[in-house]
C-alpha cells in the first residue's frame, strides 16, 4: 500500500486506467488528496494498493481506510450499528472505490497484456489478508463492473445490488427527438418547465473543455456549496482548492452547464465527460427559480449530449424525478467481505432478501418508464 495515488507517476497510473472511468484518473484522485478532502481527520485515508514489476505497474486499485461510512453512496450504517451491538468493531474498514462519487467503473486496474481475472483474484486475496493482519472489519468494493462482481463472488465477497437512473441516446437528431420519445404527459411537462425558466429571463449554456474560462470555476464552487449548505444531510466534502486543481488539471474532462440572468450566474452544474458518457456531479443554485434544477441538471445536459452524439448520461445517485424525464432504472453492484463470520452470515441473509426486492423494484420501475418505446402498448 502507498500513501496516496499522488505517489504514483501520473502517466503510469493513467496507463492502467486507459479508457475507464474519468474518476479513476490520476488528475481526479490525486487532486482529492492534494486539496485535503482526504486524509487527516476526514475519515478517508488513501492507501492505494499496487503491484509492480520493477518500475512497471501490473495492477492497482484505489483503496481507502475508512473511519466512517459517509461519502460512499452504498449505505452500510445499519451494518455498523448491528456490529457494534454485537460487540464487533466495524471501523476502521477498507473501501475500494472513488470518494464521494457514485459512478460505476473498474475497481481493479490491470496493465494491458496481463491476465485481468488473475489479478482481480490476487488483489481480492490481498484485501482479505489486510483485514486479518490489521484488524479491519472488512473490505468493500463499490460501484464495480460486472466481470469484477463475478470474480469477487468467487473470492467470497457478498454481492449487493443498487438502483440508479441513466439516460441513453438511441441516436436522436435533436432535442425534439428526445421530446417525441416521451409519453405525451411527460413531453408537455418538460416543455412547460423549460418555458417557465425562460419566462424568468434565464438563459442556459453548456461550456466544455478548453472553452471553459478560468473565471467560471469559483462560481461553480459556490453553486456546489450552496446546494450542500441548503440540505440538512449535506456534507461539504469538496473545497475551493479542489476546484482550483480541476481548473489546472482536469478542465479537458469538464462540462459546466450554467444558468444566467443577464450577466449574473444564478445556477450551474459540474459534469464530467469521457468517451461516450457524461456524468452529472455537482449542482447548485444561487437564486431560487422554479424548475431551474430540472433544466440545468437534465434537459440542457441531454441537449448537449445529443448535439455531440454522446450515448449515455448518468446524472448521479437517487431521485425518482429522473424516471419522469426519460432516465430509466439500471442496476449497480457492490461487493462486500466481512471478516467476522457471524456478521458475514447475518449480512449474507440480509443481502439475499435485498437483492430479491431490488429485482422486483427494477422490473416495476422499467414498466413505469417515461419513454414510449419501452412501454408495451404505448403509441410510438
Amino acid at each position: 500500500m502507498l500513501e496516496g495515488v499522488a505517489q504514483v507517476p501520473r502517466e503510469r497510473w493513467n496507463a492502467l486506467v486507459g479508457d475507464e472511468s474519468p474518476f479513476l484518473e490520476w488528475e481526479w484522485l490525486a487532486s482529492l488528496e492534494e486539496a485535503g478532502t482526504l486524509g487527516g481527520e476526514t475519515g478517508w485515508l488513501p492507501r492505494p494498493l499496487v503491484a509492480r514489476d520493477g518500475e512497471r505497474l501490473l495492477a492497482a486499485c484505489p483503496l481507502y481506510v475508512k473511519g466512517h461510512s459517509e461519502g460512499e453512496f452504498v449505505f452500510d450504517f445499519a451494518w455498523a450499528d448491528a456490529a457494534e451491538r454485537a460487540g464487533i468493531r466495524y471501523y476502521p474498514k477498507l473501501l475500494v472505490g472513488v470518494p464521494f462519487t457514485p459512478v460505476t467503473g473498474a475497481r481493479f486496474l490491470v496493465a494491458p497484456g496481463e491476465d485481468r481475472g488473475l489479478w482481480i483474484r490476487r488483489l481480492a486475496e490481498c484485501l482479505r489478508e489486510l483485514c486479518a493482519a490489521n484488524g479491519f472489519s472488512g473490505a468493500h468494493v463499490n460501484f464495480c463492473r460486472e466481470p469484477e462482481r463475478e470474480a469477487l463472488e468467487a473470492s467470497g465477497f457478498l454481492p449487493r445490488i443498487g438502483i440508479q437512473y441513466h439516460w441513453h441516446n438511441p441516436g436522436y437528431g435533436g432535442f425534439d427527438d428526445y421530446l417525441a420519445a416521451l409519453r405525451s404527459k411527460r413531453r408537455n411537462q418538460v416543455r412547460r418547465e423549460r418555458e417557465s425558466v425562460r419566462d424568468e429571463g434565464i438563459r442556459i449554456e453548456a461550456v466544455a473543455g478548453d472553452a471553459i474560462p478560468d473565471s467560471l470555476f469559483e462560481p461553480m464552487y459556490r453553486c456546489y456549496r450552496s446546494n450542500v449548505d441548503a440540505q440538512s444531510y449535506g456534507r461539504p466534502y469538496l473545497n475551493a482548492r479542489f476546484f482550483e486543481l480541476l481548473r489546472e488539471r482536469f478542465r479537458g474532462r469538464l462540462c459546466f452547464v450554467v444558468a444566467r440572468r443577464g450577466d449574473e450566474i444564478v445556477a450551474g452544474t459540474t459534469n464530467v465527460q469521457k468517451g461516450d458518457a457524461l456524468y452529472g456531479r455537482y449542482w447548485g443554485a444561487l437564486a431560487p427559480v422554479r424548475h431551474l434544477h430540472f433544466d440545468v441538471c437534465y434537459y440542457s445536459a441531454i441537449a448537449w449530449c445529443i448535439e455531440r452524439g454522446i450515448a449515455r448520461f448518468e446524472p448521479g445517485a437517487g431521485g425518482n424525478q429522473k424516471l419522469l424525464r426519460g432516465f430509466d432504472a439500471q442496476p449497480t453492484w457492490s461487493l462486500h467481505f466481512l471478516a467476522d463470520a457471524r456478521l458475514a452470515r447475518a449480512i449474507e441473509r440480509h443481502l439475499a432478501a435485498e437483492r430479491d426486492e431490488a429485482a422486483r423494484a427494477l422490473g416495476a420501475l422499467r414498466g413505469l418508464s417515461a419513454l414510449k418505446a419501452t412501454r408495451a402498448g404505448d403509441e410510438r
